[in-house]
């Protein structure tokens, strides 16, 4: 077999940001020739490549409905195009809720609505967002700052959400556990966020602590589940799903809860897996041709 995938980035990271440096050589392997886009490049014949696979297209935020129309005109794109515009938007996570998943407390607070303020540390966050950028962490008395945030995000024409914040992030961070084509592959470990963090130099995401982790048995359950629930809500098998990431942090009782499940260009963590991962993931990619 000879196929030939793009992996697709955006205009300032277009090759991804290096995380995904043995995958090419993986794909090649297995009768791929591989090469790296912009999604946006209009050089680029996307709809003659067997697969393409979206991987650091971060820079859709101020752009979404022009790249869903650019993902809908790609016939081959991973994950497919009703999957990116689903999952785009952080509203999802109130399907996810609705569906029965334990998920952190979402509440949606769309442009021209008030809030109410938790009495405890509270996110707010823009729906439609990567990389952290537009979230900020708030104490119970900070209701001017959360407000004049609130403020800014509506006047960008954006829904935002409100959660309480998860406290066992700032002592155990947050576990990501990443699967391919609907088979679980490995978990990454997540160090806290929102106080003190950098953005990356590309200004699309803010850099993070990253680390191998083990999942316990009731993660793994959680992010399956999790993803049970979103193949049903798309009505699709989980196997069409080339890649998933399931983020999952400890509730107030310890138990564990979905915090997000990113399914249109997470991170997949090869730089904190295995060896095997990036093997692993070339084998789903061929699946997808199936």
């Amino acid at each position: 077999m000879t196929a030939h995938a793009i992996l697709v980035g955006c205009a300032k990271l277009p090759e991804g940001d290096g995380d995904e440096h043995a995958v090419p050589a993986a794909l090649g392997d297995l009768g791929f020739t591989t090469a790296w886009s912009a999604w946006d490049d209009p050089e680029t014949d996307f709809a003659a490549a067997e697969v393409v696979v979206l991987r650091a297209t971060w820079d859709y935020p101020d752009r979404r409905a022009e790249f869903l129309d650019w993902c809908e005109s790609v016939p081959a794109l991973r994950n497919a195009a009703p999957v990116v515009r689903w999952n785009t938007d952080k509203a999802y996570l109130a399907d996810l809720i609705a569906a029965g998943v334990p998920a952190v407390p979402t509440e949606l607070v769309e442009p021209g609505a008030a809030a109410r303020w938790p009495d405890r540390e509270f996110v707010l966050k823009p729906s439609i967002g990567v990389g952290s950028i537009g979230a900020a962490r708030f104490a119970p008395g900070e209701a001017d700052a959360a407000a004049a945030h609130l403020a800014r995000l509506h006047d960008a024409g954006q829904t935002a959400l409100l959660q309480p914040y998860q406290s066992a992030v700032d002592s155990s961070g947050e576990t990501a556990l990443v699967f391919f084509g609907g088979v679980y592959s490995h978990a990454f470990a997540k160090g806290a966020m929102l106080t003190g963090s950098t953005v990356d130099g590309s200004g699309l995401y803010v850099a993070e602590e990253l680390g191998a982790a083990e999942p316990a048995a009731a993660e793994r359950k959680l992010a399956e589940d999790a993803l049970d629930a979103a193949a049903d809500l798309l009505g699709i098998l989980r196997a069409e799903l080339l890649y998933a990431r399931v983020d999952v942090v400890r509730g107030d009782d310890g138990a564990p809860v979905v915090l997000e499940l990113e399914l249109a260009e997470p991170s997949l963590g090869f730089g904190q897996a295995d060896r095997g991962a990036p093997l692993r993931f070339a084998s789903a990619v061929r699946q997808q041709l199936a």
